[in-house]
């Protein structure tokens, strides 16, 4: 048959539908024929149906013929019984319990063969149900003394597969210590298969597994310690184990260092060996030899930098990846570069790794892939000290000339960083900054001059450098608008510094800051008004000049408001105000008080709470990074991930669709894009027109969590982090407002985590699934998330979460739906906390979560009679919300009525008398009530300027609403 439809593949869809249903109809009359099918027709046929269904054809019949074959005792029949179930079988089907007493009696047949083949369909399907039938019994296979090693390697994947999709039903218990022990297993295969179950176990209830540290260290130290021929079967390339010794170090990643003095040094050894074997000359030219040998030292060196506690070996593992920032392998220089990030934190490997720093900047100079090349700039950042400062601080600025687009804005917050921080005399500080405005003022931020200028206020000693430096910049005929903030501010506040040479006399200075006025915006222009104004008490012979500037109409006359206020304020002000008067409104800036970095703060934000700490005191040199964590400063883990993405960047594939404001686009995806047309498919079932969301009501919905308010935390799994939950971001509310007109999306990314958000919604009920997505290439441990609905919320929406898995590998992506009642209307939004630990630090971050009032509507068509009838019923004052304010956006006609239709509501065509205007109809449905809900907004495009017109039948509503929709244009 296949070689039948190959043949039809290259003709037409029509023949292959039609020689495909009539091999089903053949195969049809079989099973339904009077004549029993001995075993092989069966298997034949239902071969032919998995084929058939594999080709892209739905099957609706013969399952019951494939659980047939499950009782077959010939082992291919056997097989295509199971595949077909595994493949085909749904887990809500009437035959699960026949499935499942097959399943039974092939465990419990004491037949390997048998056995292995219901332990792959157990963890290929990997249902609830499955878990519910079989999470007792997998155990006490694993463990047993007469179990074959095949079926112990299947038995315990399966487990981890189950542990995966139901933790809450895996329980080990009593077969904890049984199962650690399978570490001292004879055959390398069952220990493989158990560490990865181990593995994912301890990073969920690390004290309760805690036994096998020793126990991996033992057998670890058995590995290193061996020959190649020694471990035979398993030597890969003349290097023993190395997915296993991959493995245990990842496991011992879980665990602080041993406390058993023994053990420890045991370990030491071990972690010594994997260094001098990688100095050894290699055992072969083959490429999978040096690979399998350089990521058991990777894994290695992460230990080492995890636990952070062994000087020598710190030092030792920063020489070796000094060795590989020359190598030709570019991989290896990346990742020796990322590790150094890391390294450069230690107070035991930083001096070892700033011996390098001629290397590092050779490679940011040289380098062909912009990801090394990031990779580079970002160690030179976390290498920095006051020693080589000027150094650094200088190659960076000759990189950013040519620095990639899409790294520029980081790369300037971390220039201006390390100048303010390590800054001896701040006249170069003064220089660094105004350099950078030169070299890449289209990426400085507000926040970056805004700190120059406090820090000139606040220095009496910089202040006139900074007027007579600000004062030759301006003269450079291409002047970048940052430069004439900056100018503006400081010649306003302290040109009289400089005017006693005639080069730079007050009206020389006027004039060259004027000269700039008519190329800059209007908030620029304004800084300049205020500027003049200062010039006219510190130089009363410009008075004339200057009031003459005002007096003309394009200032006092000007269409922009601002700038008109100003002119006419300042005029009159220079014209009735005394000497004395006008000197104490306009004196001198007070110093501005001492207070967190505003660049800091910046950086902070685009990189994510707790992502950077950087202190600015001298007294303090290292930093602090992703929550400082229990080992101490961490500086280099935020340089080493920097804007630039990393090959795992962008999980969730959505900036082509969806772009986030910052982020930068990434090369490529390692994941599906979760957003396509067809949903994500783990969830899919069960959510259908007849039954929207039935889970919220489904019995076992009381095995999911129901969020009751902040202090609920019985439904958390337990986590290595036991900390309070962070405060919401700052831009907590931006984020909401994002998502009020769609649901789907980015929610939240910085350079570790990536949240993606996809929504549905029906009448009262909804359902979130929120996608997790590990930019990074190391592993999140004590992944937890809680979902929390403060104060009156509680009694407003019912939120039922499904747990996450605790352990995010990198570059992985996990997923948790979250399902969602609304019980009447609310105004406040549900807290989603998030806390995982990455390289030992933990990261704390906590958002809200976008339900909107407004996700609840449903559209109402309504004729144009029925519309200004109700809208004059609901003509109460507490029934009508309005809104005037000035557009943010472009009045663009199609952009208005999207997210008019994302708002949920209907657009009503040719009801409002004026066709400029937009009439809206909607109805909100809660459990308590339904709230009909009308609305109007009417664009003025000549004045730039809306009014927004909300009428419900509750007044909470309307005001809600109304504040929600006005923040989208």
């Amino acid at each position: 048959m296949e070689k039948e439809t190959n043949k039809l593949k290259g003709k037409s869809k029509e023949a292959e539908i039609k020689r495909i249903n009539k091999e089903l109809a053949n195969i049809r009359s079989k099973f339904k024929g009077d004549k029993a099918l001995d075993g092989y027709s069966k298997k034949k046929y239902v071969c032919k149906l998995l084929f058939i269904f594999l080709l892209g054809h739905d099957i609706d019949f013969g399952h019951m013929e494939a659980v047939n074959l499950l009782s077959s005792n010939k082992y291919t029949e056997k097989q295509i019984g199971y595949l077909f179930i595994s493949v085909l079988v749904n887990s809500n089907s009437e035959l699960i319990r026949l499935i499942n007493n097959a399943i039974k009696n092939d465990l419990s047949s004491r037949n390997p063969t048998f056995m292995c083949l219901a332990l792959h369909c157990i963890a290929n399907v990997g249902s609830r149900e499955m878990a519910e039938a079989f999470a007792g019994e997998i155990p006490r296979i694993l463990v047993a003394g007469d179990t074959m090693d095949s079926v112990k390697q299947s038995a315990a994947l399966c487990l981890l597969r189950l542990y995966k999709a139901s933790p809450d039903l895996v329980l080990m218990g009593e077969w904890t210590s049984r199962v650690v022990h399978l570490l001292n297993d004879q055959h390398m295969g069952v220990v493989t298969a158990a560490i990865s179950l181990i593995t994912c176990l301890s990073s969920k209830n690390p004290d309760e597994f805690k036994t096998c540290v020793s126990l991996a260290v033992s057998r670890l130290s058995r590995i290193v310690s061996s020959a190649s021929t020694d471990l035979q079967d398993y030597t890969y390339y003349f290097v023993p184990a190395p997915w296993l010794s991959c493995k245990l170090l990842r496991l011992l990643q879980c665990y602080p260092p041993p406390e058993d003095g023994a053990v420890k040094g045991r370990l030491v050894e071990c972690l010594e060996t994997i260094l001098n074997k990688a100095q050894e000359p290699p055992k072969s030219k083959k490429v999978q030899h040096s690979n399998a040998k350089n990521a058991i030292l990777f894994e290695a060196i992460s230990l080492i930098i995890h636990y952070d506690s062994e000087p020598n070996l710190l030092v030792r593992a920063c020489n070796q990846l000094g060795q590989f920032l020359q190598h030709r392998e570019t991989n290896l220089r990346y990742l020796a570069l990322e590790s150094m990030c890391t390294l450069a934190s230690s107070e035991f490997s930083h001096e070892a790794v700033k011996t390098h720093i001629e290397t590092v900047i050779n490679a940011l100079k040289t380098e062909r892939d912009v990801s090394v090349r990031q990779r580079a700039a970002d160690l030179l950042y976390a290498m920095c000290d006051r020693s080589n400062a000027k150094q650094i601080v200088a190659e960076m600025l000759s990189y950013l000339e040519t620095a990639d687009y899409s790294i520029r804005e980081e790369m300037v917050l971390k220039v201006a960083i390390l100048a303010e921080k390590y800054a001896v005399d701040y006249s170069w500080y003064v220089d660094t900054i105004l350099n950078l405005i030169r070299i890449a003022g289209d990426y400085v931020s507000e926040e970056v001059w805004y700190r120059v200028i406090q820090i000139v206020i606040n220095r009496d000693d910089v202040q006139g450098y900074a007027a007579k430096t600000v004062f030759e910049a301006l003269q450079a005929p291409a002047c970048h608008e940052n430069m004439v903030k900056v100018g503006g501010y400081i010649l306003g506040e302290f040109g009289n510094l400089i005017a006693g040479d005639p080069r730079s006399s007050p009206l020389v200075q006027f004039n060259l800051l004027h000269s700039k006025f008519h190329l800059c915006s209007v908030p620029t222009r304004a800084l300049l008004l205020s500027a003049y104004i200062k010039f006219i008490n510190l130089f009363p012979e410009t008075k004339a000049t200057i009031q003459e500037v005002l007096r003309s109409d394009s200032q006092i006359r000007n269409s922009d408001v601002e700038l008109q206020q100003r002119a006419v304020e300042y005029l009159k002000l220079s014209s009735i105000a005394s000497t004395d008067v006008l000197a104490t409104v306009l004196e001198e800036m007070p110093p501005f008080p001492e207070r967190e970095s505003s660049i800091l703060a910046k950086l902070k934000k685009k990189k994510g709470p707790g992502a950077v700490s950087v202190e600015l005191e001298d007294g303090k040199e290292r930093g602090e990074l992703n929550g400082g964590g229990d080992r101490g400063g961490d500086a280099a883990i935020a340089a080493s991930n920097a804007s630039t993405p990393s090959p795992s960047a962008d999980l969730l594939g959505l900036r082509s669709a969806a772009p986030v404001s910052g982020a930068t686009p990434s090369a490529g995806s390692l994941l599906v894009d979760v957003f396509s047309e067809a949903g994500p498919a783990a969830t899919s079932a069960g959510v259908n027109d007849d039954g929207f969301l039935s889970a919220l009501h489904a019995p076992e919905a009381s095995d999911s969590p129901l969020v009751e308010g902040p202090g609920d935390s019985d439904s958390a799994p337990p986590t290595a982090a036991s900390e309070d939950p962070a405060p919401p971001l700052p831009e907590s509310d931006e984020l909401l407002n994002k998502f009020v007109c769609k649901n789907n999306g980015v929610l939240f990314e910085n350079q570790l985590l990536q949240i993606g958000i996809k929504s549905e919604y029906r009448q009262n009920l909804g359902r979130m699934y929120l996608f997790y997505g590990n930019k990074t290439s190391v592993q999140f441990v004590s992944f937890n998330t809680t979902v929390s609905c403060p104060g009156e919320l509680q009694s407003q929406l019912n939120v039922q979460t499904k747990t996450v898995e605790p352990l995010v590998e990198g570059g992985a992506q996990v997923q948790q739906v979250i399902n969602i009642e609304c019980l009447t209307d609310f105004i406040d939004a549900p807290l989603l906390n998030i806390k995982f630990r990455y390289g030992g630090a933990l990261q704390n971050i906590s958002l809200k979560l976008p339900v909107t009032i407004n996700k609840f509507f449903q559209p109402t068509e309504m004729a144009a009679a029925d519309f200004f009838q109700r809208w004059k019923q609901l003509s109460q004052p507490q029934q009508e919300a309005q809104k005037i304010f000035k557009a943010s956006h472009g009045m663009d006609t199609e952009v208005l009525k999207a997210k008019l239709l994302g708002l949920g509501t209907a657009l009503l065509e040719n009801v409002d008398p004026n066709p400029e205007n937009y009439v809206c109809a909607g109805v909100i449905q809660t459990k308590a009530q339904q709230v009909g809900c009308l609305l109007r907004l009417e664009p003025n495009a000549q004045a730039q300027m809306y009014r927004l017109t909300l009428r419900s039948s509750k007044d909470t509503v309307s005001q809600r609403v109304c504040d929600l929709l006005a923040e989208q244009f």
